[in-house]
């Protein structure tokens, strides 16, 4: 985590730097290491210690908290509960939305070796809407990630065998463009080549 500390009336010591730094460390741990920076400003007016403290995480995450008493390891303390707290909040979503994503069922039935295609359910014919045809969006099912790496056409072969998932993305040696080699149901594979 990259770390931003500025101070407003008071020199920034290396003790001081410390201090942030452990108190830090303790959201970092709490945010499963999420945490992409910190900006921390610290300023002194005549017995307040003051410390603004603001933290971005993944996923465009904006936590703020302020502390304000009479020294310094008591502000950030009270700075960095606010956040914790905050932080808390954005954890228990995260992980109700994964709870509750269709996806979640699809990796499930995919590593238990089931079909994760459920069958169409089948409406009745109404009379009235016999002559207009619905058109209807397939469904898509999101696979692995995978990082685009420079290879041949037969190395992505033998990697497609060593591998289950169908599909290798990668940048062909020779033509330096991203290609696309994938599996058919019967076994056949095809190369799909792009311009760029």
């Amino acid at each position: 985590m990259r770390l931003e500390l500025r101070g407003h009336h008071v020199d920034i010591t290396p003790a001081l730097r410390r201090l942030v730094g452990t108190k830090l460390s303790k959201l970092e741990r709490l945010l499963n290491d999420s945490a992409v920076s910190a900006q921390a400003i610290l300023t002194r007016e005549k017995h307040r210690h003051r410390a603004d403290i603001t933290l971005h995480a993944r996923g465009e995450k904006f936590l703020h908290g302020l502390g304000d008493t009479d020294n310094w390891d008591t502000s950030l303390t009270s700075a960095i509960d606010k956040i914790s707290q905050q932080a808390q909040k954005v954890k228990s979503k995260r992980k109700a939305s994964k709870r509750h994503s269709p996806k979640a069922g699809i990796v499930a039935a995919r590593e238990n070796g089931e079909s994760a295609e459920r069958p169409a359910p089948v409406k009745p014919a109404t009379p009235a809407r016999a002559g207009r045809e619905r058109l209807r969006m397939p469904r898509i099912l999101r696979s692995s990630r995978q990082t685009i790496r420079p290879m041949s056409v037969a190395d992505a072969a033998r990697q497609m065998d060593a591998g289950d998932d169908g599909v290798v993305i990668f940048r062909d040696v020779e033509t330096e463009a991203v290609s696309v080699l994938f599996r058919h149901q019967n076994g056949e594979m095809t190369l799909v080549e792009t311009d760029a």
